[in-house]
């Protein structure tokens, strides 16, 4: 993967300077011709400028004047230089080698050009030279009248070399920068792929059943960062999850072992008394039936907890104070029969957001517990109350109460108070977990002179559907 980074990076590299550097050349190119003919162009108007003097009144003197200037001209600046008059003789060469001086030029058609009063510059192919040449031809004019031309040559290699030498520095630049991106490449890929290879490493860990395994969100890029710090909420999750499964697998073992055990005894001894004693095997047949029946509470309430487990549980608009009240008026009737009161206090709506069922379900179990621990012509008042953004239910009750110590535990799963033989330690651990899947929290505080105030708070419906509501933590 590193090696692939680096590849891909100097192909980047590399595509963006052919896009960038390929018109340049041509760019380059162009500008170079035109600058250099211009120049040679504005060589030749100085020439032609200094040459109308001998070719307006031909001299020995002014002849060897302007020989001596063409002369230095070509030394200077590498360009051959020919002045023709008017019918297109040679006056003045640049060469040391004067045999062309006299000879007629004006079948070139750059100097007829000239002579015709228009300026002539390209290339062409010299025969002569055998070489291609870059030409400029100026007329010489005095007023309106052309006395001749004056024509300048240059190799047109020598331009190519000028212009090769320049696009070699650009190609050197460009190759410069290649291979500094290739570098930069390689230490940016190998720090990318040293990270996401140790994330790998830990993903490879945690996949073979290393739950403490976590990557480390210190080092790298914000992006492995970000990958490192979900990586970690994944797995403090599973950790989290499987600890859950496994206590809930153990709890769930002890706790139905217990009932099965009894069941199968007392079905062993009612097979037993059949025949002997009907009445008997009658009696302990009705207690199997009773402890079946427990078990299915206890079944019951693991599947209702392994439900509520669910995180990503929809929470839904919930008129809390309308459930309660519904839930009380069930209750009633059960309460009269074991001689408690049961009242209810609340408003007319109180809308909160909870999952589906939640309210009813929470409120039949602590009036459930309230209920079995409740003395004769006791009362047990269920609130309803709304502060905060949170909507709250407690159930008070007058029984005997509970220590800190069992206050801490009494939503732990199958636990149960001293007093409670027959109940499956489910109830408030139902609770609990009804209440942080709905976005709340559930707690026990002691009542003055005794009993208990189990409550419950629901996010209320005017704030947002979130999973946890900012002042929860306050009050677990």
């Amino acid at each position: 993967m590193k090696w692939r980074l680096v590849a891909a990076l100097i192909a980047t590299a590399m595509l963006v300077i052919l896009v960038q550097n390929i018109p340049l050349s041509f760019y380059l190119q162009s500008v170079q011709r035109d600058r250099i003919v211009t120049g040679l162009e504005r060589d030749a108007f100085v020439l032609a400028g200094r040459s109308a003097v001998a070719l307006e009144t031909p001299s020995l003197e002014s002849t060897k004047v302007m020989t001596e200037l063409v002369t230095r001209y070509q030394q200077t600046g590498g360009a051959r230089v020919i002045v023709v008059d008017a019918r297109g003789d040679a006056v003045v060469s640049s060469d040391a080698d004067d045999s062309r001086l006299g000879e007629s030029y004006r079948t070139r058609q750059e100097i007829a050009a000239a002579l015709g009063g228009r300026i002539a510059a390209g290339t062409r192919y010299s025969s002569t030279l055998q070489q291609e040449l870059l030409f400029v031809s100026v007329p010489v004019f005095k007023g309106e009248t052309v006395l001749g031309a004056v024509r300048l040559t240059y190799p047109a290699d020598v331009i190519d070399n000028v212009i090769a030498e320049q696009l070699w520095r650009i190609w050197v630049v460009a190759l410069t920068t290649v291979l500094f991106a290739g570098v930069i490449g390689y230490i940016i890929a190998a720090g990318l792929t040293r990270r996401l290879k140790a994330l790998r490493v830990s993903t490879e860990r945690l996949a073979d059943g290393h739950l403490d395994e976590r990557a480390d969100e210190r080092v790298g890029a914000p992006e492995i960062r970000s990958l490192s710090r979900s990586f970690n909420v994944m797995a403090d999750r599973l950790d989290g999850l499987m600890a859950q499964q496994k206590a809930f697998a153990a709890d769930a073992s002890h706790q139905l072992r217990t009932p099965l055990t009894a069941l199968r005894l007392k079905l062993e001894r009612a097979r037993d008394l059949i025949a002997s004693d009907p009445h008997g095997a009658e009696r302990r047949l009705a207690a199997a039936e009773a402890e079946a029946d427990r078990l299915g509470t206890i079944i019951e309430g693991l599947l209702l907890l392994s439900r509520t487990e669910v995180s990503d549980a929809t929470v839904y608009t919930v008129d809390v104070a309308s459930a309660v009240r519904e839930r009380v008026e069930n209750w009633l009737p059960l309460a009269e029969e074991l001689r408690v009161h049961i009242l209810f206090e609340g408003p007319t709506q109180a809308l909160a957001w909870a999952v589906n069922t939640a309210a009813e379900q929470i409120v039949d179990n602590l009036i459930d517990n309230a209920l079995s621990v409740s003395p004769p012509d006791g009362t047990i008042l269920v609130r309803v109350t709304e502060a905060d953004d949170l909507v709250s239910l407690h159930v008070l009750d007058e029984g005997p109460g509970l220590s800190v110590e069992d206050r801490g535990r009494a939503f732990d799963r199958f636990w149960r108070a001293s007093s409670d033989s027959n109940g499956s330690g489910l109830g408030l651990a139902i609770v609990a977990q009804l209440a942080a899947a709905s976005g709340g929290s559930a707690k026990l505080e002691p009542r003055t002179p005794n009993g208990l105030d189990a409550s419950v708070v629901f996010p209320a419906a005017s704030t947002p559907a979130v999973r946890h509501h900012p002042r929860l933590a306050e009050l677990r």
